[in-house]
């Protein structure tokens, strides 16, 4: 039993008659280091996924040590359990510092050890242990077969450490910046299994050799009781950028609609195009050329070229079955109704539950959701596999402008994690290719429409004009993509089927991403709730 005078308030001092390297044997600590300190300090963390759930308690999974030249570090992987009956872990560096200076907002708890007295921090918040994860794995042999596995590139030399700094914002992971030239990725959400950005980096730079990713060279791997191999940390080469594409894309359709203000564009006069129709740069009309500018054009081409290759890549390998191309089966055909199935009920309770909160276009459309709720089941139901003849390969899983980085007039794609809302298996279930490319769509369509609610005021036009403006624009970057997209992947030998097939394709993963896409809307942003429900309403009336 834990003795009373040892519980901990925000004022007080644990005392352990142990030394720092052997606070982990002392269960009073244990103890009250979960259940009194860390379910305070976890829950305001921005990597933190459990936000709208509640906390029952935190068990220390397995713990290790992170240690080099008498430095001794312990990286926790806590099992955060809550009351609805499912459980996260987490991985969580710490460090004891008794300097009085370091890291003052990062201390998690004032303790007194058996020789001196200090601070315990999340260690990522000091320099000298994020100096030893870089030497460690720069100085990492070829085969590690100890708990802590540290890998780095075969034939690639780490210069010697300069320095180190966080790169932006802390989100679901923390990045760190070594000598403005390298990233280490902690990731901070842990599965029971080898992440897939580690995994997808590793396979497409180093065996693919595909350029347009950042260049995978090293990680940090542990094997836990189970002997699972559990991925901790992903280094790439920072690659030199002017920001993502969502940004990008962003500024380049807001001068889109400044131009139908100075040009006096009008919606009657322009040319329709038909949904998913293939249009080469060459056919797109000089009306449309003067209106949205051959700079968008090339550059979504340029990006349906890269997103092909990729795919080209991941569909390419023979010898490592993880990655070889398969069929449609019955085996995935039951998986992914199963799948969109609760998804799609789970959407249809939030919608229920707030239409309160709609008003307008996004009211009606929602109640036409509501309505039309066994035509959208009927067709997330309706999936033979027996009429498909393309494959299935491993891809990107969460696919979106924010995910691709500018470089002047080419792209690089990034962040290979998978959805998530997706169990860690489930993003590595191989899927149509084309999956990632309704995720861009439907980044194209938020792009658009995020344009109109950000500067509304800007434009002469009124809110239902510049909808169908921009509904105009949407099948305009979809058909330029598609042509470069199918050309490129058709030359390559990467069957992502026969016209029908894709359309089919491209229609069922626009819809399974618009309904996943409702759920954040309902719960974050319900002004926003019209873009994946106009994603919807577009996909049942095409």
């Amino acid at each position: 039993m834990i003795k009373e005078e040892n519980t901990i308030s925000k004022s007080s001092i644990f005392s352990s008659s142990n030394n720092w390297e052997e606070i982990i044997a002392d269960k009073d600590f244990i103890s009250i280091f979960l259940s009194d300190v860390l379910e305070e300090y976890i829950q305001k963390q921005r990597w933190f996924g459990g936000k709208s759930s509640q906390l029952k308690y935190i068990e220390l999974s397995e713990y290790f040590k992170i240690q080099q030249d008498g430095e001794i570090y312990f990286g926790l992987i806590l099992e955060v359990n809550f009351v609805e009956a499912f459980y996260h872990h987490y991985f969580l560096p710490i460090a004891f510092v008794a300097d009085e200076s370091i890291s003052k907002e990062n201390r998690i708890l004032p303790i007194k050890l058996k020789d001196q007295e200090g601070y315990i921090i999340d260690a990522m918040h000091i320099e000298s242990f994020r100096k030893v994860v870089y030497e460690r794995i720069s100085s990492a042999l070829p085969v590690d077969k100890t708990p802590v596995q540290y890998h780095k590139t075969e034939g690639f030399n780490f210069p010697a450490y300069k320095s180190s700094r966080f790169m932006g914002v802390e989100q679901s992971n923390t990045s760190i910046i070594y000598n403005d030239a390298f990233i280490l990725k902690f990731f901070r959400r842990i599965y029971a299994d080898k992440n897939p950005d580690y995994e997808m980096s590793r396979f497409l730079s180093h065996t693919k050799e595909f350029k347009h990713t950042p260049p995978y060279l090293g990680s940090i791997n542990i094997i836990d009781s189970d002997n699972t191999n559990v991925t901790i940390g992903l280094m790439q080469k920072l690659v030199q950028n002017n920001g993502d594409a969502w940004e990008y894309f962003l500024k380049e359709i807001h001068k889109i609609y400044k131009t139908i203000d100075s040009k006096n564009i009008s919606y009657k006069n322009l040319p329709d195009v038909k949904m998913f129709k293939r249009v080469k740069i060459s056919e797109v009309p000089p009306k449309i050329i003067d209106w949205i500018g051959l700079n968008l054009v090339s550059k979504v081409k340029k990006l349906a070229q890269r997103t092909a290759e990729m795919h080209i890549a991941l569909g390419s390998e023979f010898a490592d079955t993880s990655f070889t191309p398969t069929r449609f089966n019955s085996d995935y055909t039951v998986w992914l109704k199963n799948r969109l199935t609760y998804q799609f009920q789970n959407r249809l309770h939030l919608a229920e539950n707030n239409l309160h909160k709609l008003e307008g276009d996004s009211l009606q459309l929602a109640k036409e959701f509501l309505e039309r709720k066994n035509e959208i089941r009927k067709r997330l139901v309706n999936f033979d596999w027996t009429k498909l003849k393309g494959e299935r390969i491993r891809i990107h899983g969460d696919y979106h402008l924010g995910q691709v980085l500018v470089q002047d007039d080419d792209f690089c794609i990034l962040d290979f994690e998978g959805e998530p809302e997706s169990t860690i298996r489930d993003r590595k279930v191989k899927q149509p290719p084309l999956k990632d490319v309704a995720g861009l769509f439907r980044s194209f369509h938020y792009a658009i429409y995020s344009t109109i609610f950000n500067h509304q005021n800007e434009y002469k036009k009124t809110q239902e004009e510049l909808f169908e403006y921009g509904e105009l624009l949407y099948k305009y970057m979809v058909s330029i993509f598609l042509d470069t997209y199918i050309e490129t992947t058709k030359n390559a030998n990467l069957h992502i089927g026969y016209r029908n097939e894709r359309i089919f394709l491209l229609k069922y993963c626009l819809l399974e991403k618009a309904i996943y896409e409702l759920g954040y809307e309902l719960n974050s942003r319900p002004k926003w709730t019209i873009i994946p429900l106009k994603g919807i309403a577009n996909i049942l009336n095409s």
